[in-house]
């Protein structure tokens, strides 16, 4: 049976790991490659402790991330249907296009919530009608 090292990652490994994960390799390797690089460091119990906490961090921190989403989608889907108001010409044709940007600042408006622009998709509108947005 060969002597294998606990080493905890800082970077992600391909076929190894990604960063923050405790895992075992030759010693030669983390001797060798990984330690020196920065790639690893010696797993010793501190060091345990404080990949623990950032574990937990980064999972608190996706469950709030996940609560703000869910926040967002019930406010969208209550209001349903915006009305953006622009000048229009002949054959119904609107001056302008329907950009991202005011999509965003009339959801801010009906919902109070902020919502980054770029999370928006909006079709090519030109014509008055009902349009989808996907947010």
């Amino acid at each position: 049976m060969t002597k294998r090292v606990q080493l905890v990652l800082n970077q992600d490994v391909r076929k190894l790991g990604k960063a923050g994960d405790l895992v075992e390799v030759a010693p030669g390797y983390a001797r060798n490659y990984l330690v020196p690089k920065g790639i690893g460091i010696q797993a010793t119990p501190g060091i345990l402790k404080q990949v623990e906490r950032r574990k937990e961090q980064e999972r608190l921190r996706l469950i709030e991330i996940k609560q703000q989403a869910d926040t967002q989608k019930t406010a969208l889907e209550t209001i349903g249907r915006y009305t953006i108001r622009k000048q229009v010409g002949e054959n119904e044709a609107i001056f302008g296009t329907i950009t991202a940007s005011e999509v965003a600042e009339a959801i801010q408006a009906a919902t109070g919530q902020e919502i980054d622009r770029r999370g928006i998709t909006v079709p090519d509108i030109s014509k008055l009608g009902f349009y989808k947005a996907e947010v």
